[in-house]
């Protein structure tokens, strides 16, 4: 494949086409969908030549829609079952399409890491979405599938009753480093800059705060060394703690299940990493505040990154070199015990492991996340709505899926 690489959009039509055997029957119809025919072309010519499968050029429908023109949606999610949208920031893109989705019968699932975007579109559309038996599920990516369904995937085979949850994320990547695409640079910047909107958007929930059962899980600092993975750690950025959160919630009202608390930690590596990450850090909070810094953001990733983002994205080479790990350290206790007791005395690791984070682990579980509502309605939830990974999923076999899939699940 040449260099620049595909964008995950591409990426996630590769994934399909080499688990078409896996949809219901043994078999998928799909088809690509976007603005332009040209560049769809590309994609599918891409999987026919990566996966050696000529026929896919006269298999695969393509579908021009644009996100500026409704009708071109609602035309497109007529003729879908699912529709997988890959198109971020979603902040700009995403909500006429879950809005498509949801008036013409098209279950919708996105990659997408903004908090503000999910908890947008779960407030306003949750409802229209049980009244047409839709589902809507957010953040099926490497954000929050793995963080999710890992707290989901702990309390399970904890012995007792889980009552907290740490992760700690660590990256690796090969010797000619790694790098991640602009567009979550992208939703970064803007979610940093518009941090009050979603304070106000929580606050039309009307949530009552969620019970704590067990110790209070204690909020770490913003710089620490973490004995768990032995590295200079920070909390994670990402929307994982919003949506586990979210998922919490849910399994305490929908299946009375005790609320697990959670608290998300990603390695930076050594000193040298620090220095870095306090410089970039210290440009990119000055710079966020106002719109010409954003635009100097936006317009060079790489520079004020340090590298960390690219428009261009990984190669193939770094990103068969990269690989993800989160270790997941839980406290509860063993069954027979009282959790609103003392404090708590069974631990529990697990691991959740697999490859490259955006290019990879992305479209494999986002394809795993579309194959399971295929194969497996009556373990979805009752009714259509919008909702996280973990409440659409908690009771189907996604983890196994994932398995099967190189996104690996352990009890260490």
């Amino acid at each position: 494949m040449a260099h620049p690489l595909a964008s995950p959009g591409s990426l996630c039509g590769e994934e399909v086409a080499r688990t078409v055997s896996e949809g219901p029957k043994g078999n998928l119809k799909w088809a690509v969908a976007g603005r332009s025919k040209q560049k769809l072309e590309k994609v599918v010519e891409q999987a026919a030549g990566v996966l050696s499968k000529p026929e896919l050029r006269k298999e695969v429908d393509i579908i021009v829609a644009d996100v500026g023109e409704p009708d071109s949606l609602a035309a497109m999610c007529k003729q879908a079952v699912i529709v997988l949208n890959c198109v971020g920031p979603y902040r700009f893109y995403g909500e006429p399409v879950v809005k498509a989705c949801v008036e013409n019968g098209a279950h919708h699932i996105d990659i997408c890491g903004e908090p503000q975007f999910l908890e947008g579109m779960q407030l306003n559309y949750s409802s229209q979405a049980a009244d047409k038996g839709v589902y809507i599920i957010g953040s099926c990516g490497f954000d929050s599938i793995p963080a999710d369904m890992g707290v989901l995937y702990t309390r399970d085979q904890f012995k007792g009753t889980l009552t907290a949850v740490e992760s700690f994320l660590t990256v690796s990547s090969g010797p000619d480093g790694g790098c991640i695409h602009d567009g979550t640079w992208q939703s970064a910047i803007y979610g940093f800059s518009d941090g009050h909107k979603l304070q106000s958007l929580r606050r039309k929930f009307n949530h009552k705060p969620l019970p704590t059962f067990g110790s209070k899980l204690k909020r770490r600092g913003t710089l620490f060394f973490s004995n768990e993975i032995q590295q200079y750690t920070v909390p994670f950025m990402g929307s994982d703690p919003s949506v586990v959160k979210r998922t919490q919630r849910f399994v305490a009202e929908e299946h009375q299940a005790t609320p697990v608390q959670y608290g998300a930690y990603a390695g930076i590596g050594g000193i040298g990493n620090i220095i870095k990450l306090m410089f970039a850090g210290m440009m990119f909070w000055f710079l966020v505040k106002f719109s010409f810094g954003r635009n100097l953001l936006i317009k060079h990733p790489e520079f004020f990154s340090f590298g960390l983002f690219s428009k261009a994205g990984p190669t193939r080479k770094q990103m068969e070199a990269s690989s993800f790990q989160f270790a997941f350290y839980g406290e509860g206790y063993p069954d027979g015990e009282d959790p609103s007791h003392g404090k708590p005395t069974s631990k529990i690791r697990t691991l959740v492991q697999g490859p490259e984070c955006g290019y990879v682990a992305t479209p494999i579980a986002m394809v795993q996340a579309a194959l399971t509502i295929l194969n497996e309605s009556t373990a979805l939830p009752k009714k259509g709505g919008v909702y996280t990974p973990g409440a659409a999923f908690a009771k189907t076999t996604l983890v196994d899926r994932l398995n099967k899939h190189g996104i690996q699940f352990s009890v260490i």
